[in-house]
């Protein structure tokens, strides 16, 4: 049976949103190029400059949520986010 991990489908839906950025590209890249088995694999994967970018992104991306009342998206962000330092 497989598993999907909806918490790396909320990132990407994220990250598309920032797209015209070279590092969210290079970070997208590596989503794309790698079937991750959860958000802890894909943290371990990330450089620190990429992980630095994305504490940016998700601080904006979880307010957004927050503030649209949007909890599924908090707490699927939220997962990736405690991950990343």
């Amino acid at each position: 049976m497989c598993i999907i991990d909806h918490t790396l489908d909320y990132l990407r839906e994220s990250l598309a949103n920032y797209q015209e950025n070279e590092m969210c590209q290079q970070i997208i890249n590596k989503l794309q190029a790698k079937t991750y088995a959860g958000e802890g694999e894909f943290v371990k994967d990330l450089e620190d400059g990429e992980m630095t970018y994305l504490h940016d992104v998700l601080e904006n991306e979880l307010d957004y949520a927050k503030n649209v009342q949007y909890d599924q998206r908090v707490k699927e962000l939220t997962e990736v986010f405690e991950l990343l330092f």
